[in-house]
């Protein structure tokens, strides 16, 4: 897992190198005729960089994006109206049918399909009308992190090539840069901090929240820890009763719209006595997690994950865990 982790930088620059006219093209086909409704197709981690790729669209380009429940296909057979949408399916493997099933629906209804996948020969592959591969390389750890960063980044392309932005275009060629300063940041604070938690919060808002929900699932994967991920603004309702003197939250504070109320939240918790790990940039009041900071702050959230995944993996084995060999897990998971 760790080697892995510290290959991400290489293989996002590997992806930017490639299919450049492809990507010239789709996002052209996008501008010509703009799709009247667009869905996510995704599960597990690919899902969070499914939500990436969704807040990206919806903030950038004011278009809704809905999550694909994919059982409305594979289980109860729903005809789905297809006129005018696009689906966009993220996976790593491109093996479960869950993900297969219901892009195929859509492309035989004429709907724009697209894949994200690492695998290209894989069925997803197939099933989409249009494929843009991950170029991660092979991902043997089950706790997916090359391959997630870079679905992150494919998320990022599509929304540069669909607005024809040449910022964030730019920007997107400098994060490998940006990616090794990330890899390399001292998160050791947060392995002490944890060492011994049983349950946590992770908090994100904004571009910030899938990252947040990954983290919290990376926690569970490898270091057999109760962790949910909530929005800074969610977790104020019901699940503050839950926060007490010790109770321990991890809150991811990028750039942008969002980072204040995160940073007043983070400060408020301290107040009643949590234990707050800030991931924030250096010189943030309260901050003890540095986040390296991309060209553009749409692209701190990718940063952010990277500099996470050399910690959990330091957490999982500081506590006795194999992060490799999860218990009861398998790298490809397939469901209907």
């Amino acid at each position: 897992m760790l080697a892995e982790a510290r290959e991400a930088p290489a293989a996002v620059a590997r992806q930017l190198r490639q299919d450049r006219d492809r990507w010239h093209a789709f996002g052209a086909r996008l501008r010509a005729q703009p799709p009247t409704s667009l869905l996510t197709i995704a599960r597990g981690s690919s899902d969070h960089a499914a939500h990436y790729a969704a807040y990206l669209i919806m903030a950038r380009m004011g278009r809704l994006v809905t999550s694909m429940p994919m059982s409305l296909v594979t289980l109860y057979q729903s005809e789905i109206r297809s006129e005018g949408l696009a689906s966009f399916a993220f996976s790593q493997s491109g093996q479960s049918p869950d993900l297969v099933g219901p892009t195929e629906f859509f492309r035989q209804r004429g709907a724009v399909t697209c894949a994200f996948v690492n695998d290209p020969d894989s069925p997803l592959a197939r099933a989409a009308e249009w494929l843009f591969c991950l170029h991660a390389g092979q991902e043997t750890s089950v706790a997916a992190t090359k391959s997630f960063i870079a679905q992150l980044v494919a998320g990022a392309r599509l929304a540069a090539a669909w607005q024809d932005d040449a910022a964030l275009a730019s920007a997107l060629e400098q994060l490998p840069d940006c990616l090794e300063r990330a890899c390399a940041a001292d998160w050791s604070a947060a392995v002490a901090a944890l060492a011994d938690a049983d349950r946590l919060f992770v908090i994100g808002r904004g571009l910030g929240l899938p990252v947040a929900m990954e983290a919290a699932l990376k926690f569970k994967e490898t270091c057999g820890i109760q962790a949910e991920a909530f929005s800074g603004a969610e977790v104020q309702h019901g699940p503050m009763r839950l926060i007490e003197e010790g109770y321990p939250l991890l809150v991811f504070a990028p750039r942008g719209p969002a980072q204040a109320g995160l940073l007043e939240l983070a400060q408020a918790m301290r107040d009643r006595g949590a234990r707050v790990l800030l991931a924030a940039p250096p010189g943030t009041p309260g901050a003890n997690l540095p986040l390296v900071e991309a060209s553009v702050p749409d692209l701190d959230a990718v940063c952010a994950i990277q500099s996470f995944y050399p910690m959990v993996e330091a957490l999982a084995r500081a506590r006795g865990n194999d992060p490799d060999r999860p218990p009861h897990l398998k790298k490809v998971t397939r469901t209907s």
